[in-house]
């Protein structure tokens, strides 16, 4: 007789990490492995894995560690991820830091520049996105659909009805 033991997959997760590049390659890895263990469909991970590296790199570039201003200096305690999947089949990632002198705003940058882009991406891959302030803390989230029942990004544009006639543009023509 075989005893098989079921292994509970987390359907929620979060992790701190310190405040700078190095855990961004531990986080994607974690995401992806969990969302994988949940059944999560592969373009929806690739999606989210692709947002919680914006949104990290963003809180590394552009926001103070958690707890700066309490810390000693140079001390913060860093930033903090997360992700969860409800029973909706919502998947919201998100990434926690202790703010910085802006609020996140997509930009619009020119062809040229280097960056500007991480929350663009966030809304064009994202159902929806926003910003949560605490006290001493921003947290930057975005929800993705995971089941089919859930309204595609795509649908969510909204829809622009022009009347075409394409015998118009060929009437001049011999």
């Amino acid at each position: 007789m075989a005893l098989v033991v079921a292994q509970e997959v987390p359907t929620s997760s979060t992790m701190a990490l310190p405040h700078g590049p190095t855990g961004v390659a531990e986080a994607r890895r974690r995401l992806r492995k969990e969302l994988c263990a949940n059944e999560v469909p592969e373009p929806v991970v690739d999606d989210a894995v692709l947002i919680l590296s914006e949104l990290l790199s963003n809180s590394c570039r552009h926001a103070r560690p958690l707890g700066e201003d309490e810390a000693s200096a140079g001390g913060g305690s860093g930033i903090r991820a997360a992700w969860r999947v409800d029973e909706d089949g919502l998947l919201t990632v998100e990434v926690t830091d202790g703010g910085g002198p802006t609020r996140p705003l997509p930009a619009s940058p020119s062809l040229t520049a280097r960056g500007g882009r991480g929350l663009g991406i966030v809304r064009s891959l994202s159902l929806r996105w926003g910003v949560r302030d605490a006290p001493g803390e921003v947290t930057v989230w975005a929800m993705l659909a995971v089941r089919s029942r859930h309204a595609r990004r795509d649908d969510l544009a909204p829809q622009i009805d022009i009347p075409i006639d394409f015998a118009d543009p060929f009437e001049d023509l011999p």
